[in-house]
């Protein structure tokens, strides 16, 4: 179903001024209908009467026809059961006192902006402002997930996404409740999309789907995951009559019951690069001494004191502590 705006919209001040002049003259009828039935004119004193009802009557049915709309705010109206259309324009109407406000999402608080607290002043609200959908940006926060990654290590990850909705009529009437489906198909594509990448880089992993192993990740590709799930969850909500603006990755982290372990891991593999460096740095040093000193001919070595040199100077550099150097006066033989 489309969203039909609706162009032929009344304004409601000429609406307001002539129940206006219909309540006062209902009140002047009444008042001369009284005189009249004193005076023992009765049946024009009961017809000023009867018409004094109507005219009340029909003043208090016009009045729910009374609309006021703030900006991007929306009001879905139907007809005995048939979809009227919609006002989206900020104003002043007067609809058709028949027409209902529909908005099956109106009692639904999740954990995003533009949802107030429950409450007896959200259930109050349910014939006012709680009929009416906001065409604002919003923000949906669900709660934290525990997903398996592709190397079935639990990790915690939340979600942000910024929604908004651009089709009222496929909102209230493709899907029983616009928030609600929103917020599943949030949770159901960010599993879809987990699942897809390991935590930290790893080796022979495709992400992409292309058949050739690369680097993504949670950690080092978030932005790339962010993207991939909001198209995911665009292509759900399409029928919602819903634009999904932007999805950002609020939290990641490893479960509690392997955080530790998987401390110890990263840690350890930052050891292992650290001293590999300093080993690197350490052979390269030795070997540019070594090549100085047969360069400029300042002492002969045989290939034992090299490799006394060598075992000294990789001892230096690569140990944890300061050197404390040993002097040898005598011969090293």
């Amino acid at each position: 179903m489309e969203e039909k705006a609706l162009t032929a919209k009344k304004s409601g001040f000429s609406m307001l001024l002539l129940c206006f002049i219909v309540f006062a003259s209902g009140a002047a009828l009444f008042v001369y209908a009284i005189g009249h039935l004193e005076r023992g004119e009765n049946a024009l004193g009961g017809f000023l009467l009867v018409a004094a009802i109507l005219g009340y009557i029909a003043g208090i049915i016009a009045l729910p026809g009374f609309k006021v709309l703030k900006p991007q705010e929306a009001l879905v109206l139907t007809l005995f059961g048939h979809y009227a259309g919609t006002l989206r324009e900020p104003g002043f109407y007067w609809v058709c006192p028949f027409c209902t406000a529909v908005n099956p999402a109106a009692g639904t608080k999740l954990s995003q902006s533009g949802d107030v607290d429950g409450g007896t002043h959200a259930v109050s609200q349910s014939d006012g402002m709680g009929k009416k959908i906001s065409l604002k940006m919003m923000t949906l926060n669900n709660s934290r997930q525990k997903i398996n990654d592709c190397l079935g290590n639990p990790v915690e990850i939340g979600i942000a996404v910024m929604w908004r909705v651009t089709d009222t009529a496929k909102a209230v009437f493709n899907v029983d409740n616009y928030k609600e489906y929103l917020s599943l198909q949030c949770d159901a594509a960010l599993r879809n999309i987990v699942r897809l990448y390991p935590y930290d880089v790893a080796p022979n992993v495709d992400t992409t789907g292309d058949g050739q192993a690369d680097e993504g990740s949670l950690r080092g590709s978030s932005e790339v995951v962010a993207a991939r799930i909001r198209d995911e969850i665009q292509a759900k909500v399409a029928d919602a009559g819903l634009e999904i603006i932007e999805a950002r990755i609020t939290y990641l982290a490893y479960a509690p019951e392997i955080a530790a372990v998987m401390l110890q891991r990263q840690q350890a593999s930052a050891i292992i690069d650290a001293r590999k460096m300093i080993v690197d740095g350490a052979v390269g040093m030795v070997e540019m001494a070594l090549e100085r000193l047969a360069e400029k001919g300042t002492v002969e070595l045989d290939e034992e004191r090299k490799a006394a040199m060598v075992s000294n100077l990789l001892v230096v550099l690569c140990g944890n502590h300061d050197a404390q150097p040993v002097v040898n006066s005598g011969s090293l033989y």
